[in-house]
């Protein structure tokens, strides 16, 4: 079971959690939220929240008597049916008591609630949709365009609404059917726009103090074409007005999210992944700004920290918890202000996923792993207290009763001299033993990185092979994160030739130490891994297996079709027209006659962060030379294979026959 949200209530004696679990019989993953309570004395209960299998994002009220959240159940008595009956339903806002009841709708309508928030004083509810149509002018567009998508003249914008909660429950209590007119608008009953944007609101934040309301936008397509459509606004909820703009507070490069209003009810901290607050378009490592949200100065927090800040949550006084990576570490950090330090809290070994704090409380929330510690749940009494938290989970002890394969770092040092780290994952009963068959698994992002944590699932599988009797190999090549901006940046414009060059002298080196047996060497990786695999069995002839999930072999087509452009462009230093020499010097299909590789290749059918193309693409070109490969089309999936559990299971299951098959296979005298 993963972790899908952590909230901390306001006084810091309950933790609600959205968890995902895979359903084998319906073939689906079921969405859930569990409650936990601090019963003041011995330890605490946890209960399941909800049941529907489709509850997501929960908030609680300011106040602690509600929890909120997203669903795409039709009615409160969805609960007792079945998920398919409620498949595909628009995700609608859904409220339940923490002291027990039945959750049920407060919002309606045939568009999804793209993001809500609630009031400082817990009375209303702010959420935004696609601008409702009438009836009258869904009528008019179906007779006109029949079933014809147009691609860009259909898309519009979002409005912001307010509902006021008491009212919003007493209609559901009364049972009282929405009249012609409420009906005919589109809109939830009772329901009052505040805000329009030409853009999608991604999410909204209301300020401590109940005077404003700050949201960040995306593209309204969900493709990220232009950077302009990413930015921060506020409304004056005293003069709040469809008519009147929201006011504009950022105007850069950069793509903000992770919204929080800091305790002063003035400044915003935000997050950035993807772009550059301070100036022409570039890609660091995440990092975490404050925004003034009425002088629109803005404010970089964690500054002289080498690493990434992957998460943060304002702490009850002011400033900031984060949890930051740097090298194979993820460690918890406080810091006050922008010029006060940024500090390590004393803690555990290992990767700090969350952490989450309480309105008024010093108490603190956390998701944790670490090599040989499945993922859970924790909660401490202060951040002072994070190495004496205790587990309010145990979803994953499975994993516990197992003999699970040890792990540990690894070392060696690029031809440029530039110190490079991975990881190890040894099989069972053979940590650090000598001349292992090696399975090179490339984690993706590229801006990611593989340390000390605990995953075990269709994308980082790496426990799994070890299982089988593999070493994994998980290198964290230029272009990983937590080694610092210089490293991280070393992938431009090189975005797959020098991560290349690093991956394989990691693997020289585990040959030369006696580590690897060079006869059985294998590849693979997912999204940013499988571009890294398609790479580099063009590269060599070494590897005897190689297994790639989501990844190009060229990049003009896949810059056109893919949903997240801007660091693409990034990365090959321009636009397809601006740079292709390098867009073809960084392509593996322009090499890939010089593969001998046997290639085991997966898709997703609907996949457009790397284009469904790129797998048919490689696939021919192997065919056409003769290459032994096999492609397998997950149905109905995008990017994340998150539709189907079987999809993944099945994906896992082949590549490791595939890896046994040609990566373990033996010489004609019979030896491995």
């Amino acid at each position: 079971m993963s972790f899908t949200a952590l909230q901390v209530s306001p006084a810091g004696d309950a933790v609600v959690i959205g968890a995902e679990r895979p359903d084998w019989d319906q073939s689906i993953f079921r969405d859930e939220l569990w409650l936990y309570r601090d019963n003041g004395h011995g330890p605490g209960s946890l209960i399941q929240l909800t049941q529907s299998g489709h509850d997501l994002h929960p908030q609680w009220s300011p106040d602690g008597k509600w929890i909120a959240f997203l669903s795409g159940r039709k009615t409160a008595e969805s609960s007792a049916s079945s998920v398919e009956d409620t498949k595909n339903e628009p995700a609608q806002i859904c409220v339940i008591s923490p002291a027990g009841g039945e959750a049920f709708p407060l919002t309606q309508g045939d568009e999804d609630v793209h993001a809500f928030a609630w009031s400082a004083d817990s009375r209303n509810l702010y959420f935004s949709t696609r601008t409702p149509w009438t009836k009258d002018q869904k009528d008019a567009h179906e007779k006109e365009w029949k079933d014809v998508v147009r691609y860009r003249g259909d898309e519009r914008g979002d409005m912001v609404f307010v509902l006021n909660l008491e009212e919003a429950i007493a209609r559901h209590q009364s049972s009282k059917p929405a009249d012609d007119a409420e009906k005919d608008s589109g809109a939830t009953p009772g329901a009052r726009a505040i805000a329009a944007t030409p853009w999608s609101v991604h999410e909204l934040v209301g300020s401590p103090d109940g005077r404003r309301l700050a949201f960040v936008t995306n593209s309204v397509s969900g493709r990220e074409e232009k950077v302009e459509e990413f930015e921060i606004y506020s409304v004056d909820l005293a003069n709040a007005s469809p008519d009147r703009p929201p006011r504009q507070l950022t105007h850069n490069n950069a793509q903000e999210q992770s919204l929080h209003w800091d305790t002063d009810s003035q400044h915003i901290f935000f997050s950035v992944e993807s772009g550059s607050v301070e100036g022409k378009y570039r890609d660091t490592q995440m990092r975490l700004y404050r925004l003034d949200a009425d002088s629109g100065q803005v404010e970089r927090w964690g500054k002289d920290f080498a690493g990434a800040i992957l998460q943060y949550s304002v702490l009850p006084a002011g400033g900031a918890a984060a949890a930051a990576r740097l090298g194979t570490e993820v460690q918890v950090y406080t810091q006050a202000s922008s010029s006060a330090a940024f500090s390590r809290v004393a803690g555990w070994p290992g990767t700090y996923d969350a952490i989450e704090t309480s309105l008024h409380s010093p108490r603190v929330a956390f998701i944790y792993s670490a090599l040989q510690k499945p993922t859970e749940v924790y909660i401490a009494d202060s951040l002072d207290k994070l190495d004496q938290a205790r587990p309010i989970t145990s979803f994953n002890k499975l994993f516990t009763e197992r003999d699970l394969p040890q792990g540990k770092p690894y070392h060696w040092t690029a031809d440029d001299g530039t110190p490079l780290e991975g990881m190890l994952m040894y099989p069972p009963g053979k940590f650090e033993a000598k001349n292992l068959p090696v399975f090179v698994l490339i984690h993706g992002g590229p801006d990611d990185a593989d340390g000390d944590h605990f995953e075990a699932d269709w994308y980082g599988w790496d426990r799994l092979a070890a299982t089988q009797g593999w070493l994994v190999f998980e290198p964290n090549y230029r272009g990983s994160t937590g080694y610092g901006e210089k490293f991280f940046s070393q992938i431009v414009p090189q975005l797959v030739s020098r991560p290349g060059k690093d991956i394989l002298e990691g693997v020289d080196a585990l040959v030369k130490d006696g580590i690897a047996d060079p006869a059985h060497l294998t590849v693979g990786g997912y999204s940013y891994g499988g571009y890294m695999t398609n790479w580099l069995i063009t590269q060599t002839t070494r590897f005897k297996a190689a297994v790639t999930g989501a990844g190009a072999v060229e990049h003009t087509a896949n810059w056109g079709n893919d949903d997240a452009t801007f660091d693409d462009a990034y990365f090959l230093g321009g636009e397809p027209w601006e740079a292709t020499q390098r867009y073809i010097d960084e392509a593996a299909i322009y090499q890939i006659n010089k593969v001998r590789t046997p290639t085991h290749i997966v898709a997703g059918a609907d996949d457009i962060r790397v284009a469904v193309a790129e797998a048919y693409l490689l696939d021919h070109a192997l065919h056409n030379l003769g290459v032994p490969s096999e492609l397998l089309l997950l149905p109905g999936e995008g990017h994340e294979l998150d539709k189907n559990p079987w999809h993944g299971k099945i994906k896992v299951r082949e590549e490791l026959q595939w890896l046994q098959k040609y990566g373990l296979a033996t010489d004609s005298q019979g030896r491995h």
